[in-house]
């Protein structure tokens, strides 16, 4: 084979085309409108010429020579009879225009603030980064001020611009058009460090270059010309464009010639601007779109670049691909884990290249015989001269097959055990693509085990899945080592099994593993074989009337490694109140308690699963899951396990415990109602009294609900179907049971009853004002039994939420996600252990502080001192450890530990009571599980993070009703408060805080209310009963004793505060202050000066609107409604090292960066934890590190990291992609491929992961071979 020279792009540098360059890279001047003749030929000189390439295949390139197929297509141009303004530019021309002198052209700064603005410049120096990227703002800033120029001295005028393309300038005699030809001939003297310093590289882009004198025409490549079923030619909308460019153009040329009058000609040149303007941005506010014949706008080139369709998203970050099918998945138990069912018909057209060698050229000839038609078979072969026969064509394939030599490419059907990718849109996490081995099976769908599906997120209502091939060794050999489903099994969201035992499956080992569960010698060993085993079987466990028999317990033991000891409590315990850490196995050997959800199901931490995979090896883990999985189906299916209507039968009597119970909990409401008409309703701190009879009502009612699901669960008994389901974890839950048989309870919306829809009631059916809980959307019926036509109406509005809600949430969190992964995706772990991105930059100088690799972890831990502890303990032998003993073990070998792991592994060693040797080969096994779970060097930890920290998102609830302790202080959570994080916001939705009080203050209360009472802002308008004013002379303020009381403010300080304000004198007289102002004003202006008056803030710390005293541990603690920390460590009584935000911003600029990660880091975990979502502490200070990195807080999408990027490509692709290029162009930037979208972009390998290393082999040389 010859050998190649591999192609690197070292760089792509952005610039702006000068008319010099465009007409020299041109390969012709186009100058017809037309593009073909009457004989369907390319005119010569029009748009489809001959020398801007080729389509047509076979025919040659006038330019170049080649076929379609090999010429790139060249560039024309069109020379322009007027100049024209570029849109791409016109914010870059305005801000020239005003900040340049309009005679000499100079910068209208003075010459010593530019040689300042140089010095920093020249310095480069990394602390005046922020400024650095100021420099042109202040300079254009400072320049549009100047009234005359500071160089020449010369008058300078108002510019005004009417978008998108006018300029004129307002001078003495008049307003004065500026056209392009004058705006040309001032940029022209423009000087080169002036533009320098406003960031311009003057070699690439010049500003007169702006102003387009000659326009390049696209190759035909580029718009290319198709001819429709009826014949007829249909042409790209490039080309539209560009046959009216050229007719306009000709038009002007002509008119100019003719001399027709100048008011004619700009109409053309206005003309002419529209259509060039339209060509490059369709979509430019402020005039017409251009349309096609058919009424739809054209895509000109923006929109061919912009956006999720547009070339960057569309073609080159992501494109469609071969060897890929698509269809709809169903279940197959009967799998193993790792494969994957593929339909023959598939399989036929997907094919593997294989080359013939001596070890397998029978094979190949017997597949070649079988053909593309017959399973399995061939469909192509390649010879090494290149030639590709296709057998579909060939009459006899035997004597082909005889021919077949060493070295010729065999293209074969899918085959059993060949590695394919298999993926589920949308690709959250990286296990929504993994590598399966290949089954082939009859029908028409592709065929998963129903345990895999959680990683995919997958389930088998209609949903669809990829099925891709890998063509290469190479990546082949990469998927098997990184991909397969058996090294998935722990996620590394938060380092637990992500796949594992569900429904039917939990439920038979369940049923397995009971106490009174026996199976005959026969029915055992069938079992055994199935599940793969192949050892001598155990003696049988216990005897029936039949003689010997074995235990389900024994069965299940059989798959369990020998020496594996672990104690756990089952879920069905938990469930049923019975006896904690029920579950024992010790040597391999089950010896009491049952198999549920705990021991083997999916998304279980610390589950016997959890402990195989972690301490045997994923292989291991994958035998012993797949093994239990087949032979619980089997068992499953044998025992009969259904569920049906008859199992929700409640008996008479507790149906009428429930009924009682519900007209009790009614009777209740109707009381509390009573007391609430009355006023004798008691109140809680900070509600209103309709407030808290709701809070009352809605407590009750829910009360209610749960004792009627109470009472219906409780009444079936242990072999009721449904309660084994829901209380083994299989499916279901208690609440289910409940609706299904007690009653359905109260429907909310928006986390309230229903209680408004027509005037004062929730339906028409209803009386107005109906107290009754039944018309507020109470259900009392169950499932079972049915729902009347208005208690369905309820849930129906009660489930419409859900869907909305749902929606909303999967596009929210989508966007965030990719913004996550946008930011993030360039970073990863170096050889050196720090975390950096790719220009160097270190964002952490220990990945997670530890440097270990949560998908390698044990729960997020490096292993699990106590556990190996305790599997020590029961194989130990000899005397007790003495503690001198152990510390100088655990100095020894955890050495690399970080504290808190050495600190784990000291306190598991000293409880055990182990001997020395004992804590030894703990000390060992430690450090090799430490060593074996790091992070490996390349890893693309930023992907991992923002993936881990972004697929929970869709699961997050998007509104959630729940409030911090008191009803008056309502938090936003869930998902709108993750984003509100990543996004950096100056200001949360709800800012809140917790203020502790310092040591005199926090066990008083009456202390404590002074305190809070001087936190609180108290503002004019808190204090008053009422204002009057007569709209132009005097304001009168009356204030109210009470209020100022309750505040603890004084008269004295009202008067202070208003005492700075100059425009009104005050006049006090008792509780009543009248302001006299100075000069009367009209109503608007007196109106004004009332409402600052009312806003002044008397007392107390400003935006701080709501306190409220809480009692946490003895101590009262304040809590806030608004944020202002600058200000309140000012105030005396509270203790300043423990005052909390949630206003991270505000921490930053307060207590410094430092301070504001810790805080980003705990209000991340915080708002993950309450939605009961695990991710791993690492990712979240990965985040929160990049999001501080540069010493100020930065946001994720492209406002912060992804618009800070180095890579003009990435951010392109992020959004905003034509002004990113057009500022790329400006500033003549280098495009230095980095990253990964750049990379993936020009298709060149990407620098992560398996992407870091190259690989280079050794060819042996002969001598002739010249290198």
């Amino acid at each position: 084979m010859s050998i190649q020279a591999i192609k690197a792009i070292d760089g792509i540098r952005f610039s702006v085309w000068s008319p010099t360059e465009v007409r020299k890279y041109s390969v012709a001047e186009i100058t017809a409108p037309e593009t073909y003749d009457e004989d369907g030929m390319p005119v010569q000189g029009g748009l489809m010429d001959g020398r801007l390439g080729t389509l047509e295949p076979g025919q040659k390139c006038l330019t170049c020579g080649n076929t379609a197929a090999r010429c790139p297509g060249h560039f024309g141009h069109i020379e322009l009879a007027e100049p024209i303004l570029h849109i791409a530019f016109i914010d870059n021309i305005y801000k020239l225009l005003q900040s340049t002198c309009r005679s000499c052209a100079r910068l209208k700064v003075p010459q010593d603030d530019l040689n300042a603005f140089q010095h920093i410049k020249d310095k480069g120096s990394s602390y005046t980064l922020v400024s650095q990227k100021r420099i042109p703002e202040q300079i254009i800033e400072k320049a549009k001020k100047a009234k005359e120029c500071p160089h020449c001295g010369k008058t300078q005028f108002e510019l005004v611009f009417t978008k998108p393309t006018i300029f004129v300038e307002k001078t003495e005699i008049g307003e004065h058009r500026l056209l392009p030809i004058t705006i040309r001939e001032r940029f022209t003297q423009i000087i080169d460090d002036d533009l320098s310093l406003l960031n311009y590289d003057p070699i690439t882009a010049r500003p007169e270059w702006f102003i387009l004198q000659a326009l390049p025409v696209p190759p035909v490549t580029v718009r290319p010309s198709i001819i429709l079923e009826t014949g007829i030619r249909s042409e790209d909308d490039l080309t539209h464009k560009m046959v009216d460019i050229i007719r306009v153009n000709q038009r002007l040329k002509e008119s100019k010639e003719a001399g027709t009058p100048p008011l004619i000609v700009q109409d053309l040149v206005d003309l002419l601007q529209y259509h060039s303007t339209t060509y490059f941005d369709n979509e430019v506010s402020g005039i017409p779109q251009a349309h096609h014949r058919s009424g739809r706008p054209l895509k000109t080139l923006t929109q061919r670049l912009k956006g999720k369709e547009g070339r960057f998203r569309g073609s080159l970050s992501g494109k469609r691909v071969d060897f890929s099918s698509r269809t709809v998945i169903s279940p197959d138990p009967n799998l193993d884990l790792s494969e994957v069912g593929v339909p023959e018909q598939v399989a036929m057209k997907l094919t593997i290249p294989e080359i013939v060698t001596e070890w397998n050229i029978e094979r190949m000839r017997t597949l070649v015989i079988n053909g593309p038609d017959k399973f399995p078979g061939v469909n192509y072969i390649v010879r090494p001269d290149g030639v590709k026969i296709r057998l579909d064509f060939v009459e006899d394939r035997s004597t082909i097959a005889e021919s077949l030599e060493i070295g010729y490419l065999i293209e074969r059907h899918l085959a059993n055990k060949d590695i394919v990718m298999f993926n589920r849109q949308p690709s959250l996490h990286q296990m929504s693509i993994m590598a399966h081995y290949v089954r082939v099976l009859p029908g028409k769908t592709f065929r998963l085990h129903p345990s895999v599906c959680p990683p995919y997120n997958a389930d088998f209502d209609g949903d669809e899945m990829n099925l891709h091939v890998p063509q290469s060794e190479e990546a082949r050999a990469e998927a098997i080592l990184l991909m397969r489903v058996q090294d998935q099994l722990i996620s590394p969201r938060y380092g637990g099994p992500i796949i594992g035992a569900l429904r039917d499956f939990v439920t038979g080992a369940y049923l397995l593993t009971k106490d009174d569960t026996i199976l005959s010698i026969q029915e055992f060993s069938n079992y055994a074989m199935l599940g793969g085993y192949t050892y001598p079987l155990p003696k049988p466990g216990t005897k029936t009337k039949d003689g010997s028999a074995y235990t389900g317990k024994q069965l299940f033991s059989l798959f369990l490694p020998s020496d594996f000891n672990y104690v756990l409590t089952s879920k069905w315990s938990k469930g049923t109140g019975g006896k904690a850490n029920d579950v024992v196995i010790k040597n391999g050997e089950l010896i009491s308690g049952v198999i549920d959800k705990t021991s083997i199901g999916a998304e279980e931490p610390e589950s016997v699963l959890h402990r195989i995979t972690k301490d045997y090896g994923n292989e291991v883990g994958k035998s012993f899951l797949n093994s239990i999985l087949i032979m619980v189906k089997q068992f499953i299916t044998h025992y009969g396990f259904s569920y049906g209507y008859g199992d929700l039968e409640v008996p008479e009597k507790n149906v009428k415990e429930i009924l009682d119970d519900i007209q009790s909990t009614y009777d209740t409401v109707s009381d509390l109602t009573d007391q609430y008409e009355k006023g004798t309703l008691k109140l809680t701190r900070g509600m209103k009294a309709e407030e808290a009879l709701e809070a009352y009502i809605v407590n009750e009612l829910g009360k209610a609900r749960e004792k009627a699901g109470a009472t219906a669960n409780d009444s079936l008994d242990d072999g009721n179907a449904g309660k084994i389901m829901a209380t083994t974890g299989a499916r279901g839950s208690a609440l289910n049971v409940g609706q299904m048989a007690g009653a359905l309870g109260q429907q909310s919306r928006r986390g309230n009853r229903m209680n408004d829809g027509y005037a004062n009631r929730a339906l028409t059916h209803y009386k107005e004002h109906d107290s009754n809980p039944d018309a507020h959307g109470f259900v009392k019926s169950n499932y079972r039994t049915g729902l009347s036509t208005l208690e369905f109406f309820f849930h129906a509005m009660g489930g419409r939420e859900g869907l909305v809600d749902t929606a909303v949430r999967t596009q929210q969190s989508g966007y965030m996600q990719r913004r996550l992964i946008n930011a993030l995706e360039h970073i990863r772990l170096e050889y050196d252990g720090t975390v950096r991105d790719p220009h160097g930059h270190i964002v952490q100088f220990l990945y997670g502080e530890d440097g270990i690799d949560v998908q390698k972890s044990d729960h997020g831990e490096a292993f699990n001192p106590s556990r190996l502890a305790e599997s020590q303990i029961m194989v130990d032998s000899g005397s007790k450890a003495t503690k001198d003993e152990i510390e100088t073990l655990a100095k020894k070998y955890t050495a690399t530990f970080n504290p808190r792991l050495t600190k784990l592994v000291i306190d598991a060693l000293n409880k055990s009571n182990l001997s020395k040797s004992g804590v030894e080969t703990v000390c060992k096994k430690g450090l090799s599980l430490y060593n074996s779970a790091r992070a490996e060097p390349g890893q693309a930890v930023e992907i991992v993070t923002a993936q881990s920290i972004g697929e929970p998102g869709t699961q997050m609830t998007l509104r959630t009703f729940h409030f911090a302790g008191i009803k008056e202080r309502n938090v936003t959570l869930g998902l709108p408060r993750l984003i509100e994080l990543v996004d950096a916001r100056k200001k949360p939705v709800t800012p809140t805080m917790d203020i502790y009080l310092d040591k005199e203050n926090k066990t008083n209360r009456e202390k404590a209310i002074e305190v809070a009472r001087n936190v609180l802002q108290t503002k004019v308008s808190a204090l008053i009963t009422d204002t009057e004013t007569d709209y132009s002379t005097n304001i009168k303020l009356i204030l109210s004793e009470n209020r100022l009381r309750e505040r603890g403010c004084s008269v004295a300080e009202v008067e202070n505060a208003l005492s700075s304000n100059k425009k009104f004198k005050m006049e006090v007289t008792g509780e009543l202050i009248t302001l006299n102002l100075v000069e009367e004003c009209d109503t608007a202006t007196a109106i004004g000066i009332r409402n600052k008056v009312l806003n002044t803030t008397v007392k107390g710390v400003p935006d701080i609107e709501r306190v409220t005293l809480v009692q946490k541990d003895d101590e009262w603690v304040i809590q806030t409604t608004g944020s202002n920390i600058a200000k309140l460590l000012e105030v005396k009584g509270i203790d300043k090292r423990n005052v909390r935000t949630n206003n991270v911003f505000e921490i930053a600029g307060t207590l410094g960066i430092e301070a504001a990660r810790n805080a980003l880091i705990s209000e991340l975990q915080h708002t993950l934890g309450d939605q009961g979502l695990e991710v791993d502490n690492r990712y979240i200070m990965l985040v929160s590190d990049l999001m501080c990195s540069r010493g100020y807080m930065q946001q994720i999408g492209r406002h912060g990291i992804a618009g800070t990027k180095d890579s003009v490509l990435a951010r392109a692709a992020f959004e905003i992609t034509v002004p990113t290029l057009a500022h790329a162009a400006l500033a003549g930037e280098v495009e230095a491929l980095r990253g990964i979208t750049e990379n993936v972009i020009v298709g060149s390998q990407i620098p992560i992961g398996s992407g870091t290393v190259d690989l280079y082999m050794q060819v042996s040389k002969k001598k002739s071979d010249k290198w």
